[in-house]
């Protein structure tokens, strides 16, 4: 069973804040969130811990900003696009007031200037509404935990806009910093260009399991903590020798 994407399971209930302009968006979000961690172990081999508690709703970006310092939530879940004040824009007027909060950005769509607006700002989950439901659940226990987690695509997406600068700021003459195998480089050449880990297990021809080891090595050597930090660190670097 999974213990969640940085293996802590939370030992209380994460306390979130909901922020959409659809109310009965929210209400869904609200629903799902208070499915018993006992079934969402059963239906989805997730282990929430003691799961999650809505604390707080908001309409409007304004009132994000009001609900969010008035509860001071472990994390606010923000559509992106919002009234009067978009997620985005809350979020900044957070942070320059000293609020900041861990928050995850949900979005329809976004354009890759809002995707990398949102890293700079702070954002620590980005996923798409169409999301599968435990994305967003392996995404609410990896922000709680102090990590981070952003969709396969959007990673893609974050990469293609970064990537090009990441590279013209590398030092082609600078001695590489890893030593990997000839697998954990093919891996994380994979994982540089977007691809998931179904994806790479398939095109070895082994068990997402034996993905998930060549990754927590990957991890440890490039002193990465989740997958984006590990494809940015590939892009900046280049090419890895094998060991």
């Amino acid at each position: 069973m999974n213990p969640g994407p940085c293996g802590i399971i939370p030992a209380t209930p994460v306390r979130v804040v909901l922020a959409d302009d659809e109310s009965l968006f929210r209400a869904s979000l609200r629903q799902l969130l208070s499915v018993p961690p006992s079934v969402i172990r059963e239906v989805y081999s997730i282990d929430v811990g003691a799961g999650f508690h809505v604390v707080g709703e908001a309409g409007s970006g304004e009132e994000t900003v009001r609900v969010v310092r008035a509860i001071k939530p472990d994390l606010v879940i923000v559509d992106l696009s919002m009234p009067r004040l978009s997620g985005l824009e809350a979020l900044r007027e957070l942070e320059h007031a000293r609020d900041s909060v861990r928050a995850i950005l949900l979005a329809g769509a976004i354009e890759r200037a809002d995707l990398l607006l949102a890293v700079q700002l702070g954002v620590r989950g980005l996923v798409l509404k169409h999301s599968a439901t435990e994305l967003l659940f392996e995404a609410i226990l990896s922000v709680a935990s102090g990590g981070s987690w952003i969709g396969q695509t959007l990673v893609s997406d974050l990469l293609d806009t970064v990537g090009p600068l990441l590279r013209g700021n590398r030092a082609e003459d600078a001695p590489l910093p890893w030593k990997l195998t000839t697998r954990e480089r093919e891996v994380l050449t994979l994982v540089a260009a977007g691809c998931s880990n179904k994806e790479i297990a398939q095109r070895f021809a082994v068990s997402e399991v034996t993905i998930k080891h060549h990754l927590t090595r990957l991890f440890a050597k490039v002193g990465a903590s989740n997958r984006l930090e590990l494809a940015m660190a590939a892009n900046q670097h280049g090419p890895v020798s094998a060991a």
